[in-house]
């Protein structure tokens, strides 16, 4: 996992720079904050996902690489406890990809990209609906496999007991039925939507 990660790293980053120190010290810093022990869900597995599911659908409209470095540093910052995990992950990308050599242009949009994630509110850019859709792809698998997702979650919130916990995923599974569509692109609507909304519903009765 880590590995093929790394190597979808260097092959991003090979495009922009060709200081391997660099990019290997940048992979060394995202690698340790997606393998923490307090990662269950957002972790290494989550952007292999979303990688994996941004390289099978892509198309034109799509600012691809801006889009994989979005993904890999759109939760490189995450802590239960903090509301401004995104705007942080945000400057920190900022900062690691002006020294791989992105424009600022780039830079700039990349940062929306991920601070977009905190609201995942329906955005005029194309790739950053795209960004949003993989972000929340896990909603519309399987049940067995959101019920791991489910499982995850609750695990990277033990630090607050049921009381608190319970009432605060209510309302975000509430918040996403609440909307009038959970994607924000066609081909995740029609794909992912009827069963996001089953699984977001089954956990919310599981949830009392």
């Amino acid at each position: 996992m880590a590995e093929n990660l790394k190597q979808q790293w260097e092959t991003l980053c090979g495009k922009y720079t060709t200081d391997t120190t660099l990019v290997n010290n940048l992979w060394e810093e995202l690698e340790k904050a997606y393998t923490s022990k307090s990662r269950h869900y957002h972790n290494l597995d989550h952007l292999a996902y979303m990688l994996e599911l941004a390289e099978k659908y892509k198309h034109d409209a799509i600012k691809y690489e801006s889009l994989q470095f979005a993904i890999f540093y759109h939760d490189i910052f995450y802590s239960p406890t903090r509301s401004d995990n995104e705007e942080k992950s945000a400057e920190l990308a900022a900062k690691k990809l002006a020294k791989i050599g992105l424009n600022t242009n780039d830079i700039a949009s990349i940062k929306e990209m991920i601070v977009a994630t905190k609201a995942h509110q329906e955005h005029p850019d194309v790739t950053t609906n795209f960004l949003l859709d993989l972000d929340l792809a896990i909603l519309g698998a399987g049940w067995q496999k959101y019920n791991v997702y489910r499982q995850a979650v609750r695990k990277e919130y033990s630090i607050y007991p049921d009381l608190v916990y319970k009432p605060g995923r209510r309302k975000v599974l509430q918040h996403f039925l609440s909307q009038q569509h959970i994607y924000k692109t066609p081909f995740f609507r029609e794909r992912l939507e009827l069963q996001a909304r089953e699984n977001l519903r089954m956990e919310l009765d599981m949830l009392g």
